[in-house]
């Protein structure tokens, strides 16, 4: 229980973590997408926080779905390994960045969903769910597993909140350059 407490400080290389963390998360999750796509027989365009079909052709509805759900389901199986070694075996801050990383994603594209339907707003609008039991769903699991976590190894609140600001701001710059830059990945 020490070790959180040991190792919880905010370093130069915390926060350098903290922003590969948050870049391999959005890549893994889009190329989750990307491949679902492509495995599915559409030529598809891979950004860094997007992805869409080469030709606007008409995707069946199952497809969409099953498309929608391989990002957040890479997320979630992201956050489950994070948890699972942090749970069963020792304290170790980078990890927890991953945990934490694929909760505040999840959280944030369930509150896109207000504005524009996101990954488990469709699947759940796909499954005749109503559009936020998804992502209520995932973003309270993953939720719990950082509360578990965090509550495990007396982590502070100082720590929850510079790992919040750093997670907000480097997804907010990822976001932002994706938006106004448009970088195409694959």
């Amino acid at each position: 229980m020490e070790e959180a407490l040991k190792d919880s400080k905010i370093t130069v290389n915390y926060i350098l973590a903290t922003l590969f963390v948050v870049i391999v998360t959005w890549i893994i999750h889009e190329f989750a997408h990307w491949l679902t796509s492509e495995l599915l027989g559409y030529e598809t365009v891979m950004k860094l926080n997007g992805t869409y079909p080469v030709h606007r052709g008409i995707r069946s509805p199952s497809h969409s779905a099953l498309i929608s759900a391989a990002g957040p389901a890479v997320t979630i199986l992201q956050g489950f390994v994070a948890f699972s070694f942090l749970k069963f075996r020792s304290w170790n801050r980078c990890l927890f960045i991953f945990l934490f990383a694929a909760f505040y994603m999840r959280l944030l594209a369930g509150f896109m969903n207000f504005i524009k339907l996101n990954d488990e707003g469709r699947l759940s609008e796909f499954l005749e769910l109503g559009t936020f039991t998804l992502p209520i769903v995932v973003s309270g699991l993953l939720f719990f597993m950082v509360y578990v976590i965090s509550k495990k190894y007396k982590v502070s609140r100082k720590f929850l909140l510079v790992t919040t600001l750093l997670v907000l701001i480097f997804s907010s710059i990822l976001i932002l350059t994706d938006q106004f830059v448009g970088i195409r990945i694959l």
